[in-house]
């Protein structure tokens, strides 16, 4: 993301376009330029995958994934649960689109890894602003940990072994949620053991390591925000998308006991994730902390190419964080 264009006062239709990403017009409707279609769940080789309905109101839904040989199988093999938030700028982008899918089925199948993934559906901005998003993939982690979730979960998931993962937007899903399993219960005594946050986007109003200086609260990361959360308090300083806003919940209260933080060599949002990483290291959180690079690639690389080398690499490395 390199530029960001606000159309005219006298243009008719567009108020806000954002190049590659979004438009949004007087009336109010919205064009997303970079979803992938939606696909239907399925069974590829060695991964079955289902849909399934989490809350009906408000409207949250999930994908489940699995390895195949484990379906038919009730026995005292459980295998760990990543509670997943996808990417897109909180805007767009689903649990069941072609992108997602397809990294989940590799994931799964190239990484050998017996992990059950519940890739959670949550409400978009800007038609249901944020903070729903929080409030939604908070209500999944509970879900998931109840007695009320799907027989997948409550056959075959090890709620020892419970994490959160996201990439993006989604990282920053999953540092929201952390902070609050640290600070509020979850069902059954269940509690998250790790959480991954790849390329995580994360801002302040105060420009970090290579962001510009002069024109910073123009770039699109910036403009994003004030879409998706127009009426933030604390604008670019709000705690949800500043974890070191002075009004934000110190980082040791993070409610897990290991984290990998995944960055990308040319990814405008890099320094972000490594200020993350180094923020919590220094805050005294007492847990494993991991910062992991991709050399020369970009934002989201490992969805968008999943099945490229360093897509791979990544692919392996989180398995064996989850797995380890």
């Amino acid at each position: 993301m390199t530029s960001i264009s606000v159309a005219k006062a006298d243009d008719e239709e567009v108020t806000i376009h954002i190049p590659n990403l979004v438009k949004v017009f007087k009336d109010g409707s919205i064009e997303r330029l970079q979803s992938s279609p939606l696909v239907p769940p399925s069974t590829l080789g060695s991964v079955s995958s289902k849909d399934i309905v989490i809350s009906s109101n408000p409207s949250i839904s999930a994908r489940l994934y699995l390895p195949t040989k484990l379906i038919h199988h009730h026995d005292a093999h459980k295998v760990p649960i990543l509670v997943y938030f996808h990417g897109g700028a909180f805007f767009f982008e689903s649990a069941f689109n072609e992108r997602h899918h397809n990294y989940f089925n590799l994931f799964l199948s190239k990484a050998e890894a017996d992990i059950l993934v519940v890739s959670v559906d949550y409400r978009l901005a800007p038609e249901i602003p944020l903070p729903a998003a929080y409030h939604d993939c908070w209500q999944a982690l509970k879900w998931v940990a109840s007695t009320d979730s799907d027989p997948w979960i409550l056959n075959h998931g090890d709620f020892q072994r419970v994490f959160l993962g996201g990439d993006s937007a989604g990282a920053n899903l999953v540092h929201n949620v952390a902070l609050r399993a640290g600070a509020e219960a979850l069902p059954n005594g269940v509690k998250v053991l790790g959480a991954f946050l790849s390329q995580p986007y994360f801002l302040s109003t105060k420009p970090i390591g290579s962001e510009a200086v002069e024109g910073h609260e123009e770039s699109p990361p910036y403009v994003v925000w004030g879409l998706v959360y127009p009426n933030a308090p604390g604008g670019l300083d709000n705690p949800l998308i500043n974890p070191l806003a002075p009004e934000a919940p110190s980082l040791a209260t993070l409610g897990c006991s290991k984290i990998i933080v995944c960055v990308a060599e040319k990814d405008s949002l890099r320094d972000r994730g490594v200020w993350y990483y180094q923020a919590v290291k220094n805050s005294g959180w007492h847990g494993h902390l991991e910062l992991y690079e991709a050399e020369h690639e970009d934002h989201v690389f490992n969805i968008h190419t999943p099945e490229s080398e360093n897509a791979l690499k990544l692919m392996k490395r989180l398995a064996h964080f989850i797995l380890h």
